[in-house]
């Protein structure tokens, strides 16, 4: 998909999304506030799942302003805890009996110490990745309910540092928090590759893909140092990202890009179409080696299944 000055994709690219229903996680700030605040410009009906219900009703609130009208509606969800998960799943199921187009799976965390989940799972795996296979195994019966729907897990250019170390996935031997943010961003995109083998398998018309924002002003980069205590560490964070990075708006857009464009196949990864993918418009992009290992995405499913006691239907 080659792409000229003249035809970079953004927003006004996308199409009409009257009458689609769509979840994003961590919807409050950041990447998901932008997808979801595109989204619902263009008539979706976007569920923002949010850990925090004040701060997504200000995000809920702000949508709102910018685009009168649009069908935004709040939802509670701690991907660090599976009962809320479970939760979640079951009350927007029990809502929405149309079915579900569009979920997208964007709430993350990054490089932090050592914390565990509600269910005892090391944080970053337990959140960026269990999270949300729970959630896509549980919301699985909503999206074949409509033809040709979407699942977008969002994953990172650090998936290229990653490695699965089933031996000691949770971090409990030896924690190093950049290695298991990569192993988590890998993780996400093991878990499309085997997704959609299973969609096709099953003969299902879902599509599994993953996006990247290259390197986006969030504030997920200062999270980590302001947990350990690193005020200098926080504020040469942010000022770094302030000068390198681009918009979360413009982070979003391969997300967006994933979620509505025609034509792609199952198991596309879109990224940026800048230098060294840290910046720009969206294009479809590579993976490292690890992200194309199919016995390593085979067994992090059965890994997952095990851990969170959730199989898939078409399982």
């Amino acid at each position: 998909m080659k792409q000229t000055a003249a035809q970079k994709w953004n927003t006004s690219d996308l199409p009409d999304l009257t009458g689609r229903t769509v979840i994003v996680t961590g919807a409050n700030s950041g990447l998901g506030f932008c997808t979801s605040k595109a989204l619902a410009a263009h008539g979706a009906k976007v569920t923002m799942a949010v850990r925090n219900l004040d701060k997504g009703h200000q995000a809920a609130d702000k949508i709102r302003a910018t685009a009168p009208g649009a069908q935004v509606e709040l939802a509670r969800l701690d991907l660090a805890d599976l009962a809320s998960v479970r939760a979640f799943a079951q009350s927007w199921s029990a809502a929405n009996s149309q079915g579900l187009d569009l979920l997208i799976n964007n709430a993350g965390i990054m490089a932090i110490p050592k914390r565990a989940t509600a269910d005892g799972f090391e944080m970053q795996i337990g959140t960026n990745h269990l999270g949300h296979f729970v959630l896509t195994g549980l919301l699985l019966p909503a999206l074949v309910a409509v033809p040709n729907s979407r699942v977008v897990t969002v994953a990172s250019q650090a998936h290229r540092m990653g490695q699965i170390n089933f031996d000691d996935l949770m971090g409990e031997k030896h924690y190093r928090q950049w290695r298991a943010y990569g192993q988590s961003k890998l993780a996400n995109l093991l878990f499309t590759a085997e997704l959609q083998r299973r969609i096709d398998q099953a003969h299902l018309s879902i599509l599994a893909l993953a996006a990247h924002p290259g390197f986006a002003s969030t504030n997920l980069q200062s999270v980590g140092p302001s947990m350990r205590g690193s005020t200098i560490e926080a504020k040469l964070t942010s000022l770094s990202g302030n000068i390198m990075s681009q918009s979360a708006a413009m982070g979003a857009l391969p997300t967006l890009f994933a979620a509505t464009a025609p034509g792609l196949a199952g198991d596309t990864y879109i990224g940026p179409d800048g230098f060294m993918e840290t910046r720009g418009y969206p294009k479809i992009v590579g993976r490292s080696k690890a992200a194309l290992n199919a016995a390593d995405a085979r067994r992090l499913w059965q890994v997952s299944e095990q851990l969170t006691g959730v199989s898939y239907p078409f399982d």
